[in-house]
């Protein structure tokens, strides 16, 4: 993998940013996405240390007649599992607190992928497993690393909306999203350095 830094964030202490600069946009159906360009500085330093730390794994799943290798590497953090690094810890808290009379519950795991290039992606989907599938949630995702297009679209298909997300960026899906939108991030054949998502959870959401 080849990183380039931002010239924008030169910082190697995280700093977590203040979330009532949040931006919501109403979809639909119940779903809303909040989204906070910059809410984590010193991102890059975050993502080099990630990249070390993080025993990152690589998966393969069966796709319809064959065993097929999952296009980024993973790893995945339980409920009392420490995170890999404070400002992890710092942000989850951070989102607990202003989520919290909106959401009732705190976010509880973490769920990294390790996005290599541009092939590596995730197609279409919502996090259906477990409550997801019956029930309105949150999912908060922090990028860091290069940029890569995050779309967002109604479920069985519709206009994408896309959001370009690293560098510390801040994407919360609440509502009926998981159920009633997808989201995916596709493959490019457009040069683009690695970027790692971090996705907060509550309890028995995947």
């Amino acid at each position: 993998m080849v990183f380039q830094r931002s010239l924008f964030d030169l910082s190697e202490d995280c700093a977590l940013g203040p979330l009532e600069g949040m931006q919501r946009t109403e979809l639909g159906d119940g779903a809303w996405a909040d989204v906070l360009p910059g809410w984590l500085t010193g991102a890059d330093a975050l993502f080099e240390r990630l990249v070390k730390d993080v025993p990152w794994r690589a998966e393969r799943r069966k796709m319809y007649d064959r065993v097929v290798a999952v296009p980024r590497l993973l790893a995945f953090y339980e409920e009392a599992t420490p995170l890999p690094d404070p400002v992890l810890t710092e942000a989850r808290a951070a989102l607990n607190t202003h989520y919290a009379a909106e959401l009732g519950e705190p976010f509880r795991t973490a769920g990294l992928c390790l996005y290599r290039d541009g092939r590596d992606s995730v197609a279409w989907h919502g996090d259906t497993i477990g409550r997801g599938a019956t029930e309105d949630t949150m999912v908060a995702i922090v990028s860091v690393g290069a940029p890569r297009a995050l779309l967002l679209r109604p479920r069985g298909g519709g206009p994408a909306l896309r959001h370009d997300l690293g560098h510390g960026d801040l994407i919360v899906m609440g509502g009926s999203c998981q159920r009633t939108w997808e989201h995916c991030v596709p493959k490019t054949a457009r040069p683009t350095g690695p970027r790692i998502s971090i996705q907060f959870r509550p309890h028995d959401v995947r």
